[in-house]
């Protein structure tokens, strides 16, 4: 039986959430252009637009997930708080737990051993199992082709996408949902028509938060000096861990037998 690997989730049959949507993206494009950026933020290995992360990392030399800095950005801290950007991101979390409850589970319970071991951390949406988000502000949003190798499962996308591996062009309407597992599937956007204006909104989990939790929160090198039975266990797991992964993605009849 086939995997599901993207789902075009579309939007609820809400007027209020239409609406919901239409304010957010309002809020997304006014932000991004009341805001200086640098021209090293506008060009990017994603494309040629302005765009801030907000929420917890790993990497790049840390020894445990930290909240990304944007001080210098406050305009990301205030989208987090924004009702509406607010109920788009739940949206994203119960479509991502129906349609791949099994990986939804997975993130579940990477957070409830992270905050465990920090109660501190704390996610950029009340509402949502990601960690992190993205504001990929207009008005000429599109992207590159690309993977997010760094990235853990599910990715949120809006917008006329190219699916590469799929050999699919989609096209859905604005304020539409796709769930892609965008470390895995190569992926891009169509270019707007002249006139016309896009934004988009990601929501991500970083892949070496999820080794972290695995190390038994900590380090690589850490659980190698503290344990090395058990690191030995891990690396030997490592091989097959694609296999985990995709036992994780539901199959074409399991969305429908719920």
């Amino acid at each position: 039986m086939g995997r599901i690997v993207a789902v075009l989730a579309g939007q609820p049959r809400n007027p209020a959430y239409q609406a919901a949507v239409e304010r957010a993206y309002r809020v997304i494009r006014d932000a991004g252009s009341m805001t200086w950026f640098p021209p090293s933020m506008c060009r990017h290995r994603r494309g040629l637009f302005a765009a801030i992360n907000i929420g917890l990392s790993y990497g790049k030399g840390q020894t445990s997930p930290r909240w990304l800095n944007t001080k210098e950005y406050t305009i990301a801290e205030d989208l987090l708080v924004n009702e509406d950007v607010g109920r788009m991101a739940g949206f994203a979390d119960a479509t991502f737990a129906l349609w791949a409850p099994r990986l939804y589970q997975r993130y579940r319970k990477c957070d409830a051993k992270l905050r465990t071991s920090d109660e501190n951390l704390r996610h950029p949406f009340k509402h949502s199992v990601f960690f992190a988000a993205t504001f990929n502000f207009g008005p000429n949003v599109w992207t590159f082709k690309h993977r997010d190798v760094l990235n853990s499962g599910i990715r949120l996308m809006g917008g006329h996408i190219v699916l590469w591996d799929l050999r699919l062009i989609v096209e859905f309407p604005p304020s539409a949902l796709i769930l892609l597992p965008s470390a895995t599937v190569a992926h891009s956007n169509i270019p707007v028509q002249q006139g016309e204006e896009r934004a988009s909104f990601t929501q991500f989990s970083a892949g070496g938060i999820f080794r972290y939790v695995d190390n038994g929160c900590q380090t690589v090198k850490e659980l190698a000096e503290d344990n090395p039975e058990e690191y030995r266990c891990l690396m030997a797991l490592k091989a097959a861990r694609w296999e985990e992964g995709l036992g994780l993605l539901s199959t074409m009849d399991e969305p429908l037998s719920t």
